[in-house]
C-alpha cells in the first residue's frame, strides 16, 4: 500500500512539473496590461495617459515605461499617439514615454520624439538624450526632427547628443561655444563630415603616363591653301573642281 502511494506521487508530480516550470518561467504580468485589455483599442492612448498620472511621483516613470510597453503591445499603430497623449497629461515623463516607444519601434524613433517634444517643449534636450540613448545610429534623424518641433531648443537638443553619445561630446561642445544660436542640422553635419574625414586616408593621385607614348608630327608653318569651287560641266563631280590651288602661284596646281 505504501508503495503505491510513493508511485501515485511520482506520477502526480511528473504530471504537474511541466505546469510549475512554465509558471516559474513566465514573467509577472503586468498591473497596467490586465487594465488597458479591457479598453477598446481606441481608448487606449487617453487610458494610458490616465494610469501614468495617477501614479505618484516616486513610481510615475516606471509607470510610464510600463504603461507605454502594454499599450503598444496592444496596439502598435497607435504608438506616436500613446506617447503623445504621456506627454501632454505628464510631461515630466515625456523622454521616459519616448526612448520606452523607441526601444520597441526603433524605426519610428525620430517621430516619437518629435510628438513627445512637440507635446513637452520644456523636455526637448531630455526627450533627444533618452530616445538617441536608445537608438544611437539615428541621432542625426531624431535632434533635427525634435528641432522641427521646437526650433528654440536647439542648445538643449545638442546637449542631449553630447550626453547620449559620449563621442560627440568634445565637437559639440566646441561648436556650442562658438554659435550663439546653433542650427542642429549644420553642426551635427560639420562634425559628421570632420569625422568622416579623420576616419579615412588621404588619397594621392599619381598622374598616368603611357608606356609606349605615340609620337605626333607638327606641320611647319607655310602658305595658305584654298579649294577652287569653280564649277565646270565636263568635270567629274558635279561639275567642281577640287584641285588644290596655291595662294600666289597664279594657276592651278594640278
Amino acid at each position: 500500500m505504501k508503495t503505491q502511494k510513493i508511485i501515485l506521487s511520482l506520477v502526480i508530480g511528473m504530471l504537474l512539473a511541466p505546469a510549475f516550470s512554465s509558471l516559474a518561467a513566465s514573467p509577472t504580468a503586468s498591473p497596467s496590461l490586465s487594465i488597458l485589455k479591457s479598453v477598446p483599442l481606441g481608448d487606449l492612448p487617453g487610458k494610458a495617459a490616465a494610469l501614468v498620472a495617477a501614479a505618484d511621483a516616486k513610481s510615475q516613470a516606471q509607470t510610464a515605461a510600463d504603461v507605454v510597453k502594454s499599450a503598444i503591445g496592444l496596439n502598435p499603430a497607435a504608438a506616436t499617439a500613446i506617447v503623445g497623449s504621456v506627454a501632454v497629461r505628464t510631461p515630466e515623463v515625456a523622454a521616459v514615454a519616448a526612448a520606452t516607444a523607441a526601444s520597441l519601434l526603433p524605426k519610428q524613433a525620430a517621430v516619437l520624439a518629435q510628438v513627445a517634444a512637440a507635446a513637452a517643449p520644456k523636455f526637448a534636450g531630455k526627450i533627444v538624450e533618452a530616445v538617441c540613448a536608445v537608438a544611437p545610429d539615428s541621432y542625426k534623424t531624431i535632434a533635427q526632427a525634435v528641432a522641427d518641433a521646437v526650433p528654440g531648443a536647439a542648445r538643449e537638443i545638442l546637449a542631449g547628443v553630447a550626453t547620449a553619445i559620449p563621442s560627440l561630446k568634445d565637437a559639440i561642445n566646441k561648436a556650442l561655444a562658438i554659435y550663439k544660436t546653433p542650427s542642429v542640422n549644420l553642426v551635427l553635419s560639420q562634425i559628421a563630415a570632420t569625422t568622416l574625414a579623420a576616419s579615412s586616408p588621404s588619397l594621392s593621385v599619381t598622374p598616368r603616363v603611357h608606356p609606349n607614348p605615340v609620337p605626333y608630327f607638327v606641320a611647319p608653318p607655310g602658305p595658305p591653301i584654298t579649294l577652287d569651287s569653280g564649277a565646270s560641266s565636263s568635270q567629274p563631280n558635279g561639275g567642281r573642281d577640287y584641285s588644290i590651288a596655291t595662294v600666289g602661284s597664279g594657276g592651278h596646281g594640278h
